[in-house]
């Protein structure tokens, strides 16, 4: 299912490896952007916990997401880690009238996103590897032998072309976040105010 191929407004996908903080910079330019009508932060759906982890989702179950599925409730969706997740179809609509929007993505999913949306921007959040060990070691949620296998797995290389922007968040979430807030202004410019 594809959305409208003449988007006026901007979809930025924010990716990158566990503990890179991906949450935290959005978490960071969502209370920037607080009293911006025309940028939005999508809730994903997923097949987790609502209290698993720190972002903010729709939970539902998995025979919750195949009826939602089933009846074209997503613009696009992916599985990855076991679980399955959708970006709202009316999503695709808000962006249509103008608006950003901000969703946290996934690497693997990347083409499907792309290509259900078209014109899309990436952010791939980073971080060094001893600053990623450290912060998936504190969450807490993992052993430290899936730990290694995180870090070590392999996922396709978004680095290349123009619609990725790399940040790094291996220091100063300020930091990072200003690089953020900076990118969706950049498509905010360029988007005519939402209808």
């Amino acid at each position: 299912m594809t959305a409208a191929e003449n988007q006026s407004g901007t979809l930025i996908v924010v990716v990158g490896p566990s503990g890179a903080g991906k949450d935290s910079v959005m978490g960071f330019a969502a209370l920037h952007f607080a009293q911006r009508p025309d940028i939005l932060f999508v809730r994903r759906v997923i097949t987790r916990p609502s209290d698993a982890g720190s972002e903010v989702h729709e939970s539902v179950s998995t025979a919750e997401f195949e009826e939602m599925q089933e009846s074209a409730a997503f613009a696009v969706s992916w599985q990855a880690h076991g679980l399955s997740y959708g970006i709202p179809r009316e999503i695709a609509d808000r962006i249509e009238s103008g608006m950003t929007a901000i969703v946290n993505g996934s690497r693997a999913a990347l083409p499907v996103i792309r290509a259900a949306f078209g014109k899309v921007a990436v952010a791939l959040v980073t971080a060094d590897a001893p600053v990623l060990a450290k912060r998936l070691a504190q969450r807490g949620r993992e052993s430290e032998e899936d730990v290694l296998r995180r870090l070590k797995r392999q996922v396709p290389d978004v680095v290349a072309g123009p619609d990725v922007t790399v940040i790094d968040n291996s220091g100063r979430l300020d930091i990072a976040g200003q690089h953020f807030v900076a990118l969706v202004e950049r498509h905010c410019a360029k988007a005519p105010h939402p209808a």
